[in-house]
């Protein structure tokens, strides 16, 4: 293409400018309004997220309750089964000791009236046996009144003085108990035997025999106190040993339970946790999801590739922090992002009302030079301009770029096939009167419709009283490296 390019710094004029200043302030309120009903989506799905939650938390509060019911019964059912084997065992030594009762009674030599009054008394007893009451106290009663029975009885068979020291003897076996029968049966034999030899020598003639046999008698009721005492002593040590073993096992059974549920509860505390910051996260994300989508498209679409690549970044991170289940990368990535997008929003509203200056300016020139007789031969946006191509019935060629400058706009026109276009400039400056003069109407046609004033046309090595302004950078750039 012959000779240099020309080009002319535009301004907005006052009309278009109140115009221009008008449609910002309409997109900047569009802006806030569609800020507020994203903030208006957060909270509803921040309230929707605190309501799962609290139906969460009543959920886990109601199993722990449910836990610690079964908990309470497992230890119920166990205080209850102690006190079952206690029962038992109680009901045991009762049935015992009745049975040594009714042995003492089946010896009662009495009156028939007073031995029947005593037999029913037995066996209402031994009918309440098992029935978890305590008889301790009934039993022992009936077993004094059977005593008592039983010395009057041999009183007046053998004599008050033997009778009364043998009733003697055999109420200390029986006091004694049944606990040392059933420990020591060995020795309680023995002191029945002994007692027996010692009532068959308590008749007449039997006085040397019968205190031979008395201290006999005193030493085996000693031992077996001694030794029924210690055996049901140790017993009693070792069923109590066992209960405390059973005790304490499970009361370690129950803390490490409890342990265990704390952990479980502490796990899922932290669970819910980062589950309530991945799904605040997600909720965030989306909702500006669709807007970040469309603004890395509009970036695009109005030649800022660079605003889209950070858009698409700040999304990916989001996204990938998400998929990794990273709670807190998540929440500064997606913060980062809702930040980043109220920016490139407002950078997005400048760079639309950028593109509608140019398309404005490029309908002004277009209008302008259909009527100065050119025909209009197509035109594209490339890289944040406008390129149009023009041409005179002569053949002449004008290709006209419409750009902007910072808060200017530019137009710049290479020619080809005026014949006042020269191929070099002339080393003392070209003239190109008659392009010149062709290109200053259009600019008065531009100027007349009151939206755009272009300033002087120059070009390089244009013949004139002062040096020419210096090429806007954005002439410079499309000059030189279109």
């Amino acid at each position: 293409m012959s000779g240099s390019p020309k080009y002319s710094t535009v301004t907005v004029a006052p009309a278009y400018a109140r115009l221009e200043a008008e449609r910002r302030r309409a997109r900047e309120a569009a802006r806030r309004r569609q800020e507020a009903q994203r903030a208006r989506e957060r909270a509803e799905r921040a309230a929707r997220r605190a309501r799962e939650a609290a139906a969460r938390r009543e959920r886990a509060r109601a199993e722990a309750e449910r836990r610690e019911t079964e908990l309470a019964a497992r230890r119920a059912a166990r205080q209850e089964a102690h006190a079952a084997r206690s029962r038992q065992e109680q009901s045991g030594a009762d049935v015992r000791r009745l049975a040594e009762v009714g042995e003492l009674l089946g010896r009662v030599r009495g009156q028939d009236s007073e031995v029947r009054v005593l037999r029913e008394r037995l066996d209402l007893l031994r009918g309440r046996a098992g029935r978890a009451e305590d008889l301790g106290a009934a039993i022992e009663e009936l077993r004094g009144r059977v005593v008592l029975l039983g010395r009057e009885g041999r009183a007046d068979d053998r004599g008050a003085g033997h009778g009364s020291v043998l009733a003697g003897l055999e109420e200390r076996l029986a006091r004694i108990g049944p606990e040392a029968r059933e420990h020591d049966r060995q020795g309680y034999q023995r002191c029945l035997d002994l007692l027996g030899e010692l009532r068959a020598a308590a008749g007449p003639g039997g006085e040397t025999r019968f205190r031979a046999l008395l201290g006999t008698v005193e030493h085996a009721l000693a031992r077996h106190t001694a030794a029924g005492g210690e055996r049901a002593a140790e017993a009693a040590e070792e069923l109590r040993r066992a209960e405390r073993a059973r005790e304490a096992a499970r009361q370690a059974e129950e803390s490490a339970a409890a342990r265990e549920a704390d952990r479980q509860a502490a796990e899922e505390a932290e669970r819910e946790r980062l589950a309530a910051a991945l799904a605040e996260a997600a909720d965030r994300l989306g909702v500006v999801r669709q807007a970040v989508r469309d603004a890395a498209a509009e970036a695009v679409e109005l030649a800022d590739p660079g605003l889209a690549e950070r858009i698409e970044a700040a999304l990916a991170s989001v996204t990938g922090a998400l998929a990794a289940g990273a709670a807190a990368d998540a929440l500064t990535a997606v913060a980062a992002l809702e930040e980043l997008l109220v920016g490139a929003e407002e950078r997005l509203d400048e760079l639309q009302l950028a593109y509608t200056r140019r398309m404005d300016l490029a309908q002004a020139l277009q209008d302008a030079m259909l009527g100065e007789g050119f025909a209009f031969t197509g035109g594209a946006e490339q890289d944040g301009r406008l390129v149009m191509g023009f041409e005179r019935p002569s053949g002449a060629t004008y290709r006209t770029t419409v750009g902007t400058d910072g808060e200017d706009a530019v137009l710049l026109y290479q020619v080809d096939g005026e014949p006042d276009v020269v191929l070099r400039p002339d080393p003392e400056g070209s003239v190109c009167d008659r392009t010149e003069d062709l290109l200053e109407r259009v600019h008065e046609a531009i100027v007349s419709r009151n939206d755009f004033v272009p300033g002087e046309l120059t070009w390089r090595g244009k013949r004139s009283g002062e040096q020419p302004p210096k090429p806007p950078t954005a002439a410079r750039e499309w000059t030189w490296t279109r």
